[in-house]
């Protein structure tokens, strides 16, 4: 997205699917021409380079720009967990987990829990 603000107060944003979300933090007049993203999405993630042109100042080159790199996190999905096999004596059994979303991507643990005592009574006679 390119944002163009002059001290006179006028504004040029080009027409993405951002222009609704975005604004100045303050009146244009003021030195400081910070931009706010409302209801940031995974797709806003990126770098943001802002460039300070004064007209007719050739003292500043190099010196008026700077880069800010914007990496919107989302949580990860539900995580999704399957049992592959038959969990039998003997036999090879494969235990599954993912999740569809997540930045950074999401890491996972297995953990395993001792098994409930099962008790087992003899047939009557």
């Amino acid at each position: 997205v390119q944002i163009l603000a002059s001290m006179d107060g006028k504004v040029m944003v080009e027409e993405t699917e951002l222009k609704p979300r975005l604004g100045f933090l303050y009146p244009l007049l003021s030195h400081n021409v910070s931009i706010f993203i409302n209801s940031s999405q995974e797709r806003d993630s990126g770098q943001y380079i802002c460039t300070v042109n004064v007209v007719d100042d050739v003292s500043s080159m190099g010196r008026n720009v700077a880069v800010i790199n914007l990496t919107v996190l989302v949580p990860p999905a539900v995580p999704s967990c399957h049992l592959h096999g038959t969990p039998v004596v003997g036999a090879n059994v494969t235990l599954s987990c993912s999740s569809g979303k997540g930045k950074p991507p999401p890491t996972y643990q297995w953990q395993r829990t001792e098994p409930s005592l099962q008790f087992f009574f003899p047939p009557a006679q």
